[in-house]
């Protein structure tokens, strides 16, 4: 029996071509939104001054955010915006984070605390937070997020500039920089999580709006249900539902949030499994979309990423082959190098990806600090992420199809990385 050469051709060239391919889309799209949307407000320090200040509540969710806090606090109750309330809801931490906030409380009213009695999960504690919410504006940060004190200033001015969209997110920038990991996600946030979303936006939505900062109308939350506490990544589910509810997602790039990231193999691992677990299911719970016409607006957003989890298991299968070829003789052993990957692939990929990091530094400078002192650390994106996002492709959809329905989704502490 012959050896299916070109087949295997065939799926090298897609492994290849389909990231060169989404690269390019992903450059010309963002470079559209920063022509039409963000050119002339790219380097204002501060937003407009607003036409009406409507009144903002700010939701954080706390889990065993001990050590972080203080910070988170500090922040949050510093934002440069006349009318608000900054209401944290610990969801049965079991480190101080629960008396952490009561004392806080005790010296400042504009916070409120919520204990919950029992870990619920991150959607239930920011549904609890909603509910409880005395303003119909929403800002929602992570238990370990410093906001910039301008950031509902930008996320409202959205809001207040289109009745229809139910969600704003905002830029999370990195600030534990002190390993490899660490550094290499940096470019991570800025050439392909920014980029990323500001070509979303150009196509009229988003695939999800960041969990780490995000503003919402309570009215659209209420509409669609509020957060599923079933779901791994409540903020990819809750975007999909708003957007399937009729409302729109925007980006809005000066609405910074500094964050913590994990600087552990095992630490990102986690992280990065559930994201790519969320994903799939959401994922999942949405392909009925392509038999409703009427909301074939969205398929951009649906069809990226399914494709990408095509490629990552060809990719898998690809790699599988090579090794086969290689140990197990036969008549194909003298043509081991047939090629699997196009042997211009690798240059093309190494070019697109410099020039992709390029222009993301370039989007990216008026929000963020020392990007340039990362550069070097960028030239391990392809090779830490990309194997990490192939692996965690290839483990989460088992997963999720082994998950069963209804299950509460519940969280863990994460690793939140090392700081100076």
């Amino acid at each position: 029996m012959a050896f299916p050469t070109e087949a295997i051709r065939d799926l090298g060239l897609f492994v290849v071509d389909y990231p060169l391919t989404m690269a390019g889309v992903w450059m010309a799209l963002a470079l559209v939104f920063v022509l039409r949307k963000e050119r002339k407000e790219r380097w204002w320090r501060h937003p407009p001054t607003p036409l009406a200040t409507p009144p903002v509540s700010v939701l954080i969710p706390c889990f065993n955010e001990g050590p972080n806090l203080a910070e988170t606090l500090r922040h949050a109750l510093a934002i440069d915006w006349p009318h608000w309330e900054v209401i944290a809801i610990n969801d049965g931490s079991g480190d101080d984070t629960g008396a952490q906030l009561d004392a806080w409380s005790a010296v400042d009213r504009r916070l409120r605390v919520v204990h919950l009695a029992s870990n619920q999960g991150k959607a239930m504690a920011l549904r609890t937070g909603a509910l409880l919410a005395r303003h119909e504006l929403l800002v929602c940060i992570d238990g370990d997020a410093l906001l910039d004190p301008d950031a509902v200033a930008w996320l409202v001015r959205r809001l207040l500039q289109d009745s229809r969209l139910g969600a704003v997110t905002g830029n999370p920038r990195i600030r534990n920089r002190t390993t490899l990991l660490g550094r290499v996600q940096v470019g991570e946030f800025s050439s392909i999580i920014g980029l990323i979303k500001r070509a979303q936006s150009t196509l009229g939505g988003l695939f999800t709006v960041s969990g780490v900062i995000a503003a919402f109308r309570r009215q659209a939350l209420h509409d669609v249900g509020y957060w599923n506490v079933a779901m791994l990544t409540e903020d990819i589910a809750i975007t999909w539902a708003l957007q399937r509810g009729g409302w729109r997602v925007a980006y809005e790039p000066h609405a910074l949030v500094w964050i913590l990231m994990p600087e552990t193999l095992s630490g990102l691992w986690k992280q990065r499994l559930r994201w790519a677990e969320g994903g799939v299911q959401v994922l999942l719970a949405n392909l009925d979309l392509l038999l409703r016409p009427g909301q074939w607006r969205l398929l951009p957003f649906l069809l990226e990423p399914l494709l990408s989890l095509i490629w990552a298991h060809a990719m898998v299968l690809v790699l599988l082959i090579w090794v086969l070829a290689l140990m197990v003789p036969g008549p194909w052993s003298g043509d081991v190098s047939m090629p699997l990957l196009p042997r211009a692939g690798g240059a093309w990929l190494a070019l697109v990806c410099l020039l992709q990091f390029c222009l993301s530094l370039w989007l990216d400078r008026p929000y963020d600090r020392d990007l340039g002192r990362n550069v070097y650390w960028m030239i391990w994106y392809p090779l830490v992420f990309w194997m990490l996002t192939l692996a965690t492709s290839v483990v989460a959809l088992p997963r999720v199809l082994g998950r069963g329905s209804g299950q509460r989704a519940r969280w863990v502490s994460p690793d939140r990385g090392q700081r100076v």
